[in-house]
C-alpha cells in the first residue's frame, strides 16, 4: 500500500472533517460535532495557529489524521496533547494508526515535551490494546471531565 504521511494543509480540512464526523459516529455521538471546515481552516491555519495536524493520504484521499496542540501541565511543563487519532473505519488494520502514532510522537520529541497525552474511551477495546502495545500508560483511574456550553452558562448562574 502507497501511502503519504505529512502535516496537513488547510485545503485537507474538509476531507479532515469527514473524518471528524466518522469518528464521532463511531464513538456514538453523530450530533456533537459542531466544528465546521472553516473553523478547522481559521484555526489552524489562521496568523496564530491552535493546532497541528497530520494526515495520511492513499491515491490523493485523506483516510487517516491526528490532530495535536500544546497544553501546560504544572508538573511536567510543555505537554503535547493528541485530541484525536483518527483512521478512517474501511481503512483500519492496515498500520495507518502506527504511522500516524509515530508522527505525533517524533513531533513532540522535536518540540521537546515531556509528555504526550490523550484520551480513549473505555469501552474502545481495540485502541486500548493498541496503544498499551505502543508503550502508552492507559490511566484508568482518572475521569475525564468536561464542562460544556450549557454547563458553563449554569455554572456561572450559580455563582
Amino acid at each position: 500500500m502507497n501511502y503519504i504521511a505529512r502535516l496537513a494543509t488547510k485545503s485537507d480540512m474538509k476531507q479532515v472533517h469527514d473524518l471528524i464526523v466518522e469518528l464521532a459516529v463511531f464513538e456514538k455521538e453523530p450530533n456533537e460535532v459542531e466544528i465546521s471546515v472553516s473553523d478547522l481552516e481559521i484555526d489552524g491555519f489562521g496568523a496564530k495557529p491552535k493546532f497541528t495536524c497530520f494526515v495520511i493520504e492513499i491515491d490523493s484521499k485523506i483516510v487517516g489524521a491526528a490532530l495535536v496542540y500544546m497544553r501546560y501541565s504544572t508538573w511536567k511543563g510543555e505537554v503535547l496533547h493528541l485530541e484525536d487519532l483518527i483512521v478512517s473505519e474501511k481503512m483500519r488494520g492496515h498500520g495507518l494508526g502506527t504511522i500516524l502514532l509515530n508522527e505525533v510522537v517524533k513531533y513532540g520529541n522535536t518540540l521537546g515535551v515531556k509528555r504526550i497525552c490523550w484520551e480513549v474511551l473505555d469501552w474502545n477495546d481495540p485502541a486500548i490494546t493498541f496503544y498499551e502495545k505502543k508503550g502508552a500508560n492507559v490511566k484508568r483511574d482518572w475521569d475525564v471531565v468536561h464542562l460544556n456550553e450549557n454547563g458553563i452558562k449554569n455554572y456561572l448562574n450559580n455563582i
